[in-house]
């Protein structure tokens, strides 16, 4: 009886509607479920990567490195401050400033180091970040973090000067684009170093804080499938009751 009043000829093209958004709302909360899927996947790969040993990558630079995010490593090497970089629109406190990029340099081969935080103010233009330079070799440990070019959601990519002058402020850190304005072969990753939270002087260090917990995902997938299930019932005792007035 209640699927021909629903499919009657005064409720069928409503109840096709009312399917269709539960059916909607259904694939929201699968939605939600893939992404708690691809969360778990994220931190036990992170977990696992991240809890192996130190890769010194001035003796090994492994050939999967885009694959080894996270992972510990160390470089010990010279910085080349006539090559690096900064990445506009970073905050330290509030206050905007840049990312100061350098690549550090061993044996001919280098990777760029993120150095961290310095003011906006007074650093817009290369020749003032030479005040933050480090004399002689230094080893920096760290993490392997992927470069990235536009954001998916807005920003702007960034694209070498036609003349073939350097590119000194990216938006972003763009290591595939950087490389093609440094006179020597670098790694496809930078490095981001190891915080310290008492380093309160240019640059500071910046390192990226990672959430592994399972986030709102199961949550909001109970939800959509709630949403969806109080749709379908609800408009099925909603079409009962009109029917059982009309008798």
């Amino acid at each position: 009886m209640l699927l021909r009043n629903l499919f009657s000829r005064q409720w069928w093209l409503v109840t096709l509607v009312v399917i269709a958004g539960a059916l909607g709302l259904g694939r929201l909360g699968i939605w939600q479920l893939d992404r708690l899927k691809e969360r778990r996947a994220f931190n036990a790969q992170y977990i696992t990567i991240h809890s192996q040993a130190v890769l010194d990558l001035t003796q090994s630079q492994p050939a999967n490195l885009i694959s080894m995010e996270w992972r510990p490593v160390e470089f010990t090497g010279k910085y080349d401050f006539a090559n690096q970089i900064a990445i506009r629109n970073q905050y330290y406190n509030g206050q905007a400033g840049y990312h100061l990029m350098t690549p550090l340099l061993s044996n001919g081969m280098a990777v760029l180091v993120d150095r961290g935080w310095i003011p906006a103010d007074g650093n817009s233009v290369p020749i003032a970040w030479r005040q933050y330079d480090v004399a002689g070799e230094v080893k920096v440990v760290g993490e392997i973090r992927i470069g990235s070019g536009k954001p998916i959601f807005g920003g702007v990519a960034d694209t070498l000067p036609v003349n073939g002058s350097k590119l000194a402020i990216w938006n972003n850190a763009d290591v595939v684009q950087v490389a093609k304005q440094i006179p020597y072969p670098i790694l496809p990753v930078y490095l981001e170093p190891h915080a310290d939270a008492s380093d309160t002087q240019p640059p500071i260090p910046f390192q990226s804080e990672v959430d592994l917990t399972e986030g709102p995902h199961f949550g909001y997938a109970m939800q959509w499938f709630s949403f969806a299930t109080i749709l379908l019932v609800g408009y099925s005792y909603y079409v009962q009751k009109q029917e059982s007035k009309t008798r």
